[in-house]
């Protein structure tokens, strides 16, 4: 409303200010124009009075006198002469109601017989036998007369509404005047302030560019000018806010452990796409539904939170979900000494678990892989040493079984070796451009054999429409042995192996099939892992034990190749093992 506005409120304060003054003026000009109009009027009569007491002392002639005194009086007023010898004559007035002075008046009213005294005599007062109040001034006539002269005081009055008319109208116009340049003034002052205004409303929808033009140098002008600087400093600090946000922003999002930030209440404020994660699937295993109006923390992260607010400690916990472990750092924070919420930091650890699940298994397996070779070199040797053996052939065999053992301890160690290279990528290979089908059938014809004293057809199929393909031809070989010797060796008696050999215009495809045991569907993901068998008892039909590094070493061989190698299987029924290599033609 506009009383309540700046410029409503300073206008009615500036008119209300003059308004007040005004009427105190106007208070005092009228006693002072009310007493100066009665004080002029006597003034004005005593000085006729005393002309013509002056007449009265200088003419012989009496009538002479007193017709020229009654030129000098005003027509309203009367004049009324006494003389010496007690004789009164009284003047004619324009005014018929004004009485004519009677002797008894005189000689009743005290303060008028002062004048026979030789005093001057100014008063007002009401004339006998009727209601005009009237002004009443007397001078001596030597030797012992006296003159009066005496008027209504209507005229008096007159004069002085006339006076307040032009007091009133000067105070009307006066307010007219206050009332224009008040709101003249107050909307010069609060034009610039209503610019700041908006200005201001401005700034809070971000538009820090705005500016307040100055337009003084008074008050009003330093204050845009501490406003202008006021919304560039804004602006820099709202800009450095926002970087930094959407630097913290970017770090968040980018680190690869999940962060959530919380509030008293157990709502999610900053959640980073691990984090989202590691909810989804507390949400999924809570049986809650996720949705953006739902952002309270599940269990178990509500219980810790409490724990985190009421201890004001940071607390460390480990959470299994989903088949995955997750560790969680849970630290408070602080509104001075107050705790506002909680941050969260969660590291899922699955995989630092089974590399140190693996890491233990390692040295398990290797330790057994050693131990039975070395126990079997210490058993026999000490055979030996101790002439347990008797007969030459006896110590022959001995000494043989001490050499497959060493030999098996040897193959081993070199393997570990190999594989320890190719994983650390330092393997060189000596590529070479070989004939492809020629290359398959020297690697079966070595099988043929073995294949035959396990009454185990093995079966070659060929489909090759290359000359030759670029590999490290001793590498694949050890690759194709260790898959074909596995095959045979998992395959019972009238069993077949086939090896396929095609290609297409990208790759070579080389598929190994048996009809053997299989491989069990659990055991499937982790074949290519060392040390890693099916067969728990880690023996193969009865046949020469492996060390569980091949699948290993020929993973890593085919990938050196830049090829990929896959394995199919269903227990009872075989095993596939597909690779494909890259053709890479002279």
């Amino acid at each position: 409303m506009f009383w309540r506005s700046v410029v409503g409120k300073l206008a009615i304060t500036i008119l209300l200010l003059v308004s007040f003054v005004l009427f105190i003026l106007t208070i005092l000009l009228l006693e002072f124009f009310e007493t100066f109009h009665v004080s002029e009027a006597e003034n004005e009569m005593m000085q006729t009075a005393t002309k013509i007491s002056q007449m009265i002392e200088q003419y012989d002639n009496q009538e002479l006198a007193f017709e020229n005194a009654e030129l000098v009086k005003s027509p309203t007023s009367r004049i009324t002469v006494i003389y010496s010898d007690g004789a009164l004559r009284t003047s004619d007035s324009t005014d018929s109601d004004l009485n004519e002075m009677k002797p008894e008046w005189l000689q009743n009213d005290e303060e008028l017989m002062d004048v026979f005294n030789g005093q001057d005599v100014k008063k007002e007062t009401m004339l006998p036998n009727s209601n005009i109040e009237a002004m009443i001034v007397g001078t001596p006539v030597k030797p012992d007369g006296a003159v009066f002269i005496y008027q209504s005081l209507d005229i008096v009055n007159q004069t002085k509404a006339e006076t307040t008319k032009i007091i009133f109208l000067a105070a009307g116009i006066a307010i007219i005047l206050t009332t224009f340049f008040a709101f003249f003034l107050s909307t010069r002052i609060t034009s610039p302030l209503i610019k700041m205004r908006e200005a201001a409303l401005d700034l809070t929808r971000g538009e820090f560019n705005t500016k307040v033009p100055v337009l003084t140098r008074d008050e009003i002008g330093e204050l845009a000018m501490a406003f202008n600087r006021m919304g560039r400093q804004l602006k820099f600090h709202i800009n450095a806010l926002r970087q930094e946000k959407e630097q913290f922003s970017s770090i968040v999002s980018s680190m690869a452990d999940g962060v959530i930030t919380l509030n008293r209440n157990g709502d999610m404020l900053v959640t980073n796409p691990p984090a989202e994660d590691f909810i989804e699937k507390l949400y999924y295993e809570k049986g809650i539904e996720p949705s953006d109006d739902h952002r309270k923390t599940p269990e178990p992260l509500s219980d810790i939170l409490q724990s985190v607010i009421e201890d004001e400690n940071e607390v460390i916990r480990e959470i299994d979900t989903q088949g995955r472990t997750w560790v969680m750092i849970m630290t408070p924070l602080y509104d001075q000494s107050y705790v506002r919420g909680a941050v969260a930091v969660i590291r899922d650890m699955t995989e630092e678990r089974r590399l140190d699940q693996m890491r233990q298994d390692f040295i398990a397996n290797v330790s057994h892989e050693l131990r039975t070779p070395i126990s079997m070199l210490q058993g026999y040797s000490e055979a030996i040493v101790d002439d347990v053996a008797e007969s030459k052939e006896e110590k022959n065999e001995l000494a043989q079984i001490i050499r497959e053992e060493s030999l098996r301890m040897g193959r081993l160690v070199n393997e570990l070796l190999d594989l320890a290279r190719m994983e650390a990528g330092h393997t060189t290979l000596n590529k070479e451009n070989i004939d492809a089908g020629k290359f398959l059938e020297r690697i079966l014809k070595k099988f043929r054999g073995i294949a035959g004293d396990n009454n185990v057809r093995l079966i070659s199929e060929e489909d090759l429409t290359i000359s030759g393909i670029s590999i490290d031809a001793d590498r694949m070989e050890q690759v194709f042995t260790n898959l074909i010797d596995n095959a045979i060796r998992h395959t019972k008696e009238n069993g077949y192996v086939k090896v396929t050999a095609g290609n297409t215009d990208t790759h070579l495809h080389i598929s190994i099939e048996d009809n053997g045991s299989g491989i069990p569907e659990e055991d499937l993901p982790f074949v290519f892992e060392r040390f890693y068998k099916a067969d728990k008892s880690r023996t193969r039909n009865g046949k020469k034990k492996g060390t569980g590094l091949g699948l290993a070493i020929a993973k890593n061989i085919v990938e050196a190749h830049e090829g990929t190698i896959n394995v199919k299987s269903m227990t009872g029924e075989g095993t596939t093992f597909e690779i494909k290599i890259p053709l890479h033609e002279d």
